[in-house]
C-alpha cells in the first residue's frame, strides 16, 4: 500500500502539477502586470485599516489573513524546509522562493474570487472558496471539480492539518521533556476544542492575537543567529542561487540533488508551505467583512511574503550556514540541530516555533476541512466533524503518520488541480474588475 502511494504521490506531483502551479502563477502575474509586487506596501496599509466596508461577513479582514497565516505557518516552515534542502539540495530554496513570488498572483486570485462569488449558508453564515467559485462562477459542466476540491480538501484536512501536525509536536515534545505522546494529544486536543467549537469567530479571534506573536518571536530569534553569523550570509545565499542551476554534489551524507529535484522540491515544498495554489486559503478570506474583491486578494497576497520569503527564507540560512544539511539527519529534528548548533540553546527557538505553529495549523485548518464537509453534506454535520477533529489529535500523536503523510500529500495535489484550472477559466474576470478598481488604491 505504502508503494502504492508512493507512486501515485510522486505522479500527482509530478512535472505536470509542478507546470500548472507555476505556469498559473505566471499566467496571473503578468495578467495583472505585476501589480502584486508594486502594491506590497498598499496591501500593508489595507491590513491595518480598521475600516470595513460590509456587514457581510464573519471577521476583520486582518482576522481573515490571520486565520490564514494560522493554516500556512506550520510545520512546513520548519520540516518542510529541512526536507526540501535534504532531498533537493540548496537549490530547493531558490525555487521556493521564485513560487513564492508567483504565488503572490493566485494567493491574489484566489481571494479575490472567494469574496465575488460567496455565499450565505442555511445558518446565515457567509461562507466561500473553490467549491463556490467554480459553483457560481463556471457553468454546470464544472460542477465535479467543486465536489473533488471538497472531498479532497475535507480529507487533506484531517492529515496534513490535523495528523501530520499534532504527531510533529508531540514527538519535539517527547524527545525534549520526557511527556508521553498520548498525554500531549489529550492536552493538544482539549486547547483545539476550547477554540474550534466557537466556529469561525472564535478561531479569528485566537489567531488574531497567536500568529503575531509566534511568527514575531521565532523571526527575531532566527535574525538573531543570522547577525550572529553575517559572515556567512554571501556564501549561503551564492550557494543556494548557483545550485538552483547546477547539479549539487554529494557531500557526507547528502546523497547530491539534480537540478530537476531542486526545482521539485522547492515548489512542492513551497506550496506545502504558503499554499498558493492549494485552495485552503480563500475559505477563510471568503469570511471577511468586505464587499471588495480587489482589497481582500491585496491582503491575501501577503501571506506568501510573510510565509514564505520570510519565515522559510530565515529557516532555511540557519540550517544552510549550520551545514548540518549535509548529515544523516532530516525534517524537524535538522532545523532542531541547526539552531543549537549556532546558539546555545537556539533549539527552543525552534521547539516554542513548532509548539505555536502547529496548534495555530490545527485549528486553520479545521475550519477549512468543516467547510468542505458542509459543502458536501450540509451544516448540519459539522458538529460531528469538529467532534471527528478533536479525537482524532492524541490518537495521531500516538502512531506512525508515514501512510498518513502520503495520502494528505495526494489530497493535496487533488485539491490544488481543479483549483488552479479554475483560477484560469475566470482570469478575464480577476484581470477586468482589478483593472476598473485598483485606481482606487494609492500606490
Amino acid at each position: 500500500m505504502y508503494d502504492i502511494l508512493n507512486y501515485v504521490s510522486g505522479f500527482i506531483w509530478g512535472p505536470f502539477t509542478l507546470i500548472l502551479i507555476l505556469g498559473t502563477g505566471i499566467f496571473l502575474s503578468l495578467g495583472l502586470k505585476g501589480f502584486t509586487l508594486t502594491y506590497i506596501a498598499v496591501a500593508f496599509k489595507q491590513l491595518f485599516s480598521k475600516e470595513e466596508d460590509s456587514s457581510s461577513g464573519e471577521i476583520s479582514s486582518f482576522q481573515s489573513l490571520t486565520t490564514a497565516l494560522s493554516a500556512t505557518v506550520g510545520t512546513g516552515n520548519i520540516a518542510g524546509v529541512a526536507t526540501a534542502i535534504f532531498v533537493g539540495g540548496p537549490g530547493a530554496i531558490f525555487w521556493m522562493w521564485v513560487s513564492a513570488v508567483f504565488g503572490m498572483a493566485t494567493k491574489f486570485a484566489e481571494a479575490f474570487l472567494a469574496i465575488k462569488y460567496r455565499e450565505k449558508n442555511e445558518l446565515g453564515e457567509t461562507i466561500g472558496g473553490p467549491m463556490y467559485y467554480i459553483k457560481n462562477g463556471l457553468t454546470s459542466k464544472f460542477i465535479v471539480f467543486a465536489y473533488l476540491f471538497a472531498t479532497a480538501g475535507m480529507i487533506a484536512a484531517l492529515g496534513i492539518g490535523n495528523g501530520v501536525q499534532v504527531n510533529s509536536v508531540s514527538q519535539v515534545i517527547n524527545n525534549e521533556f520526557g511527556f508521553s505522546t498520548f498525554s500531549i494529544g489529550i492536552v493538544i486536543a482539549i486547547l483545539v476544542a476550547l477554540v474550534i467549537l466557537g466556529g469561525i469567530k472564535s478561531i479569528g479571534n485566537i489567531t488574531s492575537k497567536l500568529v503575531p506573536v509566534m511568527s514575531l518571536v521565532y523571526i527575531l530569534g532566527g535574525l538573531l543567529i543570522i547577525i550572529l553569523n553575517a559572515n556567512q550570509v554571501g556564501y549561503v545565499f551564492n550557494l543556494i542561487v548557483t545550485s538552483a542551476f547546477t547539479t549539487t554534489a554529494a557531500s557526507g551524507g547528502f546523497a547530491g540533488a539534480t537540478v530537476w529535484m531542486a526545482l521539485r522540491y522547492g515548489v512542492a515544498r513551497g506550496v506545502f508551505s504558503n499554499e498558493a495554489g492549494l485552495g485552503s486559503s480563500p475559505i477563510a478570506h471568503a469570511a471577511a467583512k468586505t464587499n471588495n474583491p480587489v482589497k481582500q486578494g491585496m491582503i491575501s497576497m501577503l501571506e506568501p511574503l510573510i510565509d514564505t520569503l520570510i519565515v522559510c527564507t530565515i529557516t532555511a540560512f540557519i540550517i544552510l550556514m549550520s551545514n548540518q544539511w549535509v548529515g544523516e539527519i532530516n525534517g524537524a529534528v535538522l532545523t532542531v540541530a541547526s539552531f543549537e548548533n549556532l546558539l546555545a540553546n537556539g533549539k527552543y527557538i525552534v521547539i516554542f516555533g513548532l509548539i505555536l505553529f502547529s496548534f495555530s495549523t490545527i485549528i486553520g485548518w479545521s475550519y477549512y476541512g468543516e467547510k468542505c464537509v458542509e459543502f458536501l453534506f450540509g451544516s448540519g454535520v459539522i458538529i460531528y466533524y469538529r467532534i471527528l477533529w478533536i479525537v482524532i489529535i492524541p490518537v495521531a500523536a500516538s502512531v506512525e503518520l508515514n501512510l498518513m503523510w502520503l495520502i494528505a500529500d495526494i489530497m493535496n495535489g487533488l485539491m490544488s488541480i481543479p483549483n488552479l484550472i479554475a483560477l484560469i477559466l475566470l482570469a478575464p474576470v480577476i484581470f477586468r474588475q482589478t483593472s476598473e478598481s485598483i485606481g482606487s488604491f494609492k500606490a
